[in-house]
């Protein structure tokens, strides 16, 4: 990998890692026509995946640095110091709560199936092809019967473990973490900013976990002339990331999902045109 190859992967990291059109499928498209993606060692690769996560988690941090302070803060008075029952407790502080809710379900999940994961299968182009269309199927449908009403001060804990078993499934290459988690939240009636919002914050503890495990794998099994390409990857893609944020928010508080609904099908369809005419490896 050189250094232009580690930027433009960190400039689709970011851009992707929050627009709802799957990071992971980008990323793979772009290692599979680069021919960065060993079929014996594939777990270099979802290493050097989820430790440039980093960089987009870092872009979270700065993006909602406030929010995450003053969540903090709350959830820490609220239940430590004077251990006010949920409902009594005040936005943040119950927000704090969504969150480890929510990041049950990816944990659970990602434990369990960890070598499935880190295996070929989750980089098979066959089935980023197929989850890019289908979950563009499904995001039409939320967008069709969401009453989108609900605030974030409107969410239950109900809520939050839908939308963090739908977090879960974006381990499935090709789907989208924001895709997924935006897509169970109109289904529950939020708006769509809010519902960004609310994926973007749930992403936090899961991003950070397996940024920080895959970075200690990635020691033993990334060549150490990689780790620069790592590094510069991971500050391109927090950059990138930030940006990312900032233009879904603002986008979807006056307009829909459809543009990223009508791409991730023609990229679906773009992907399955080339491996049937053996332009590129599954």
């Amino acid at each position: 990998m050189t250094i232009i190859e580690a930027i433009f992967l960190g400039i689709i990291q970011g851009l992707t890692e929050f627009i709802p059109i799957s990071s992971t499928g980008h990323l793979t498209l772009a290692g599979k026509f680069l021919n960065l993606i060993s079929d014996e060692n594939p777990q270099r690769w979802t290493a050097f995946i989820a430790i440039i996560q980093l960089g987009t988690l870092l872009s979270v941090f700065i993006y909602f640095w406030k929010d995450l302070i003053n969540i903090s803060l709350a959830f820490v008075k609220d239940n430590l110091k004077e251990r006010k029952p949920f409902n009594n407790q005040t936005l943040n502080s119950r927000l704090g709560w969504l969150i480890i809710v929510g990041t049950v379900p990816i944990v659970i999940i990602g434990l369990g199936f960890k070598d499935l994961i880190e295996g070929n299968l989750t980089k098979n182009l066959y089935v980023i092809s197929a989850s890019l269309i289908i979950l563009a199927v499904i995001l039409f449908i939320a967008e069709k019967v969401a009453s989108f009403k609900k605030d974030l001060d409107k969410i239950t804990v109900l809520d939050s473990i839908v939308v963090g078993i739908a977090q879960a499934l974006a381990l499935i290459p090709g789907s989208s973490r924001s895709g997924t988690t935006i897509t169970a939240s109109l289904f529950l009636g939020m708006k769509r900013d809010v519902a960004a919002r609310f994926s973007f914050l749930l992403s936090v503890p899961a991003i950070f976990t397996s940024g920080i495990l895959q970075l200690y794998e990635g020691l033993k099994i990334l060549s150490p002339d990689m780790f620069i390409n790592v590094i510069i990857a991971t500050i391109v893609s927090a950059i990138s990331g930030y940006w990312a944020i900032d233009f879904l928010i603002k986008f979807l508080k006056s307009n829909s999902t459809f543009i990223f609904i009508v791409y991730r099908i023609v990229l679906g369809g773009i992907i399955i045109i080339l491996l049937t005419n053996h332009i590129i490896k599954p």
